[in-house]
């Protein structure tokens, strides 16, 4: 019995090396919280006095005196539509094909080879190309079409991957049972499979977001920086072959022209969108996978 309890108190006896790791584990942890509220503290310090309604609702103007990112924000909205219109379906499919009708081979490995390397291709170079192939070969010029097929080739091994990982996660009992009761391979993809992994591909979707929202470098070379507003309904039609400037692309500008307060004010709304991009995975995550639960249930 002595015996035994000695034992127990030696494995319950921490060691100095388990407790100077868990204390380095615990410092990295902190670093990390830390580090981001001191950024995001610091940009909401310096960029929440410029917010106002006319900053948000405004474009810049010598005339009116006026300098506001509202066109910025409409460009914005455009990228990330048009953007995920091209990219999602092509996406989702891709990963569908790979995980469920591609057969395990060379032409498989070459597939997600190729995936794995356009996400680590700087955006600088996908700028490039997208000037001399969209905007120059195809004459879309500068245009936030050109910008969104260049942002497309940059989501799309972010929505792939995720989708891809996301089917794989549904167990196999769920293709057998389908397949079983003499479903087809599609129904079965589209009814069970695609649904049951939704979260997963909503996460890819979402992050693809944050990507767009977030990209300076190949829009810059792609899209322009044009900021006006529509005057017109035609005018929000054409303006997808126009110039266009996103949120980033102006807070670059700003700061180049030392215009600092405005950049701050801009880097204050980008992060508001990051945090809300969060916030929004999260929630349609969960209530995704609440949702396959009562389905199972």
């Amino acid at each position: 019995m002595n015996e035994a309890l000695s034992i127990i108190a030696e494995k319950k006896r921490i060691k100095p090396q388990d407790a100077l790791l868990s204390t380095l584990i615990y410092l990295s942890a902190g670093m990390s919280i830390l580090l981001l509220l001191g950024i995001v503290g610091y940009v909401f310090v310096r960029g929440i006095g410029v917010i106002d309604w006319s900053f948000l609702t405004t474009v810049p103007s010598s005339l009116n005196g006026t300098f506001g990112i509202a066109g910025n924000i409409l460009n914005t909205l455009y990228m990330i539509v048009l953007t995920l219109l091209i990219a999602t379906p092509i996406g989702i499919g891709a990963a569908v094909y790979l995980n469920e009708y591609a057969k395990p081979g060379k032409i498989v490995n070459l597939i997600e080879f190729t995936t794995e390397t356009l996400s680590g291709i700087p955006s600088i170079i996908f700028g490039l190309f997208g000037m001399i192939f969209f905007g120059n070969t195809l004459d879309f010029g500068y245009s936030i079409l050109t910008g969104a097929l260049t942002m497309t080739l940059m989501v799309l091994p972010l929505i792939t991957r995720n989708t891809q990982e996301a089917l794989k996660t549904v167990p196999d009992s769920y293709r057998s049972g389908a397949l079983g009761i003499g479903a087809s391979k599609w129904y079965m993809i589209r009814t069970i499979m695609l649904p049951s992994a939704m979260p997963g591909i909503v996460t890819g979707v979402i992050l693809a977001i944050g990507r767009i929202v977030g990209e300076s470098a190949a829009l810059l070379f792609t899209a322009g920086s044009g900021y006006l507003l529509p005057q017109n309904a035609k005018g929000y039609l054409d303006k997808i072959l126009q110039p266009g400037g996103t949120l980033t692309i102006q807070l670059y500008l700003s700061m180049s022209k030392a215009q600092y307060d405005a950049a701050f004010g801009i880097a204050f709304v980008l992060l508001v969108i990051v945090l809300i991009i969060n916030f929004l995975t999260k929630y349609f995550v969960k209530k995704l996978d609440r949702n396959n639960q009562e389905r199972k249930g």
